[in-house]
């Protein structure tokens, strides 16, 4: 479907700044592989609980490959691989696939699995937890998990002020790891005014990949009339760069899953485009996208770099090794963009 959008005149001479970085993080990277090793070691189907990561494209390309994709894990056959997803499960869930007799390989992101030990620590101590993030995300259904009895959520600053508590003074917050930074650090500020004693976690929950996003978005937005995210709806990271994008000066900003998406009507008056993907975007998509706004006249492209990613984490023990029984390649994961 290439062609279909015009060069049409503006105002200056048109443009693309480029976020980086973008696309892909460690822990996508790390399972998006762990399905693709899982289904060379033992062959399709391999079960997947939810969606390995929030991508109609990442999942459309995995089912080609012979990946099965469930709710829940009583759908899964007894005795069969099955993949956790890189959000996170609670122990309830591992403990329903043991009962079934299934082979469980844990794909969480190393960084959830760390607010997942959080919560534990923290319920030990009798502490209560106030997790700041989205009801019905998996990642925040995988944490609550952890220590339901002890959780309460809160999805905004706007919740704050209704918030109960039986101590106020025993109070910790934690947060999803996907979350629009600004909006976070409102809520925690919302929550030390009206609980002053509330804790800290020890380091920041919102992932190093999320962040950065933010950070290179924001300064694309400033110079941009319109800019492009690519990433699925489902994408708690990638629907928040259209937030932060127009937060930032941004005149526009829509979401796409693919290029076929963009608009003719989107280009209209705009010189700058800006681009940018979520982290569980492959950067093929970003090429598409490329390719159809230089067929519009945007072909003059500009990487705007705001950091350097070089973080991998390795692969699930299960999967660390070839079937002959060496250290495979791929097992501190770092799939070349």
């Amino acid at each position: 479907m290439r062609n279909r959008l015009k060069d049409t005149p503006v105002s200056g001479a048109k443009r693309v700044l480029l976020a980086a970085p973008r696309g892909y993080c460690a822990g996508v990277d790390r399972a998006v592989i762990a399905v693709e090793k899982a289904l060379e070691h033992y062959g399709s189907p391999v079960y997947v609980r939810k969606q390995i990561v929030h991508n109609v494209h990442v999942v459309s390309t995995l089912e080609q490959k012979g990946a099965v994709f469930v709710d829940e894990v009583d759908e899964v056959p007894e005795g069969s691989h099955v993949v956790f997803s890189a959000h996170g499960v609670a122990p309830s869930v591992v403990q329903g696939a043991a009962d079934r007799g299934l082979k469980s390989i844990d794909a969480t992101c190393p960084l959830v699995t760390k607010v997942h030990r959080e919560a534990l620590r923290f319920a030990k101590q009798d502490q209560h937890i106030i997790l700041i993030g989205h009801a019905g995300h998996e990642e925040v259904e995988g944490t609550m998990g952890h220590a339901p009895e002890r959780t309460t959520l809160v999805q905004s600053p706007d919740e704050v002020d209704s918030l109960v508590v039986d101590d106020p003074d025993n109070l910790v917050w934690l947060s999803q790891t996907t979350l629009s930074v600004d909006e976070t650090m409102q809520t925690v500020q919302k929550l030390r005014e009206r609980f002053p004693n509330i804790q800290n976690p020890p380091s920041d929950d919102i992932c190093y990949a999320t962040q950065n996003r933010q950070v290179a978005i924001k300064k694309v937005a400033a110079d941009a009339d319109l800019v492009i995210v690519v990433g699925s709806a489902n994408s708690s990271n990638s629907v928040r760069l259209v937030e932060v994008a127009l937060e930032y000066g941004a005149k526009a900003a829509y979401r796409v899953d693919y290029s076929s998406e963009i608009r003719q009507e989107w280009l209209d008056g705009v010189a700058t485009v800006g681009v940018t993907s979520g982290a569980s975007v492959p950067e093929v998509l970003v090429q598409e996208v490329l390719a159809e706004l230089a067929d519009a006249g945007y072909g003059d492209v500009g990487e705007v770099v705001t950091a350097e990613e070089d973080l991998m984490f390795s692969l699930p023990k299960e999967l660390r090794k070839d079937s002959a029984g060496a250290t495979d390649s791929r097992a501190l994961g770092g799939r070349t963009r």
